[in-house]
């Protein structure tokens, strides 16, 4: 039996628009020793009220706006009601039957290039839970309420996923939307970008979905990608062996890549949902949607379009690149040093310096080359100074604390041999020194094209222009 997969994702994000929470005064700076940031309505004492911040409402409003979704002008807080030792007041301030933000969508690119349209049924203000922590004391459990209170967005996809790869790309746009809008940092490590993932399975072609799980707070892209997999394998594994798939929350273990039981699955009425009487309904005005519209940025999809048509760029260049607001603009600025190339830039940007980030495990922000000397080195490579390979050296150079890509060229003597009666005799030479493969070359042979341009560049240490030294062979091996 073929089986499809299919995903709804839950995504909190930490809102950092605010240095306050959403119902507090109390600051929301990451690290701070335990329960240091926790005031009187955060720890729930008798007589507190909560007064709503109208930071996150804006941050809502934007987000809303950037996927274009419906606002609701007049939304309300509810209590949902758990019991849980990092829950001071027995209940969670969020929202319930009218969430801010609803009926939006984000467009995603799949693997063979094409479109994707994923639904965003809604996107909800609430306030975050305390942390209970576990390793610090033997045999006890300490709570901290430093996180207690501070403003969240969830935001809710349509359960129209098919894969860990859409999921993967669902959230790499969100998560690229809201460090654009600058609501959020969206740090998945320090947990204020955190995934819940709905996953559940079905015969190929049935309307009538199976019984999901939840795949809990993970995050990472590579962990969301690993659970959903797992889980989509456990799920059919279990079913095919005569067994039935149980409504619970799954915990992921990246240790052993796997999920496993935490606990059973909630429903809305297990909450006891109902408005919050300390809580006026937040009514949005025509007037606030339209300022909060005058302070979006330009979004990626408008930057991604724009670098397509304006600049020339490879669609898929142009996506990885406007990923990334803080890659996006290093590239841009770079332009702005040297703009006769753009593709050639962007080349660089999304090969060889992404690539050293990667493999240092830095961020664009950290990188030790600024947008000026990556611009010199574009210019070098682009008017013939140096060659693409030699361009790799002089790269590493700059990496290293190099001054300029002039000043690396000049001092390590690395300027491109372009005279062409130089490579002329250097051509000759290696003809001469290797008769049967030009023979062989003469006669039709073309593979033999790249030992002869390798010769050259190997007596050369790689300063030979790679075109000039593919002319000048052909040219003398049909004399």
């Amino acid at each position: 039996m073929e089986w499809e997969a299919v995903i709804g994702l839950e995504v909190h994000v930490q809102l950092t628009c605010s240095q306050s929470k959403l119902f507090s005064g109390a600051a929301t700076a990451y690290g701070a020793e335990a329960n240091s940031q926790a005031c009187a309505v955060d720890l729930a004492l008798p007589g507190v009220l909560p007064v709503l911040n109208r930071k996150p409402v804006e941050a809502a409003i934007k987000l809303g706006l950037a996927i274009n979704a419906e606002i609701d002008q007049e939304s309300v807080f509810a209590r949902k009601n758990y019991f849980y030792p990092d829950l001071p007041k027995g209940y969670q301030i969020s929202q319930f039957e009218r969430p801010i933000v609803h009926d939006g969508h984000i467009d995603i690119t799949l693997t063979n290039g094409d479109h994707k349209r994923i639904g965003v049924t809604r996107a909800h203000l609430e306030e975050d839970a305390g942390k209970s922590v576990h390793d610090a004391y033997h045999g006890q459990t300490g709570i901290d309420l430093n996180r207690s209170g501070t403003p969240l967005l969830e935001v809710v996809s349509e359960p129209e996923i098919s894969s860990a790869t859409e999921a993967v790309a669902y959230l790499k746009k969100l998560h690229a939307l809201i460090r654009y809008l600058e609501i959020g940092d969206a740090n998945m490590q320090e947990g204020s970008f955190r995934c819940d993932a709905n996953v559940s399975v079905r015969p190929k072609g049935q309307q009538e979905l199976g019984t999901r799980t939840e795949c809990k707070n993970i995050n990472s892209f590579r962990f969301v990608e690993r659970a959903i997999n797992h889980e989509i394998g456990r799920q059919i594994e279990l079913i095919e062996d005569g067994g039935n798939v149980v409504q619970e929350t799954r915990l992921y273990d990246p240790d052993r890549d796997e999920t496993r039981s935490m606990r059973s699955k909630e429903e809305a009425f297990d909450y006891r949902y109902f408005p919050d009487p300390d809580l006026l309904p937040v009514v949005i005005s025509d007037e606030w949607i339209d300022e909060v519209a005058t302070t979006l940025p330009e979004l990626p999809e408008t930057r991604i379009n724009r670098f397509i048509t304006q600049l020339s760029i490879k669609p898929e260049d142009a996506e990885q690149i406007a990923s990334s607001r803080e890659l996006a603009e290093f590239f841009e600025t770079s332009l702005n040093g040297y703009d006769r190339n753009p593709q050639l830039t962007a080349n660089w940007v999304t090969g060889e310096l992404l690539a050293q980030l990667n493999r240092e495990e830095r961020t664009i922000e950290q990188s030790p080359i600024n947008t000026a000397q990556f611009a010199g080195l574009i210019a070098r490579i682009d008017d013939q100074t140096i060659s693409g390979k030699i361009a790799k050296q002089v790269f590493q150079e700059l990496w290293q604390g190099g001054e300029s890509a002039d000043a690396v060229i000049e001092a390590k003597g690395l300027k491109q041999i372009t005279d062409t009666g130089a490579l002329e005799k250097l051509v000759a030479e290696v003809i001469e020194a290797h008769p049967e493969q030009a023979e062989e070359l003469h006669g039709g042979k073309d593979k033999l094209m790249g030992f002869f341009v390798g010769q050259i560049m190997k007596k050369t240490q790689g300063k030979a222009n790679p075109g000039e030294v593919n002319r000048l062979l052909r040219q003398l091996l049909t004399k």
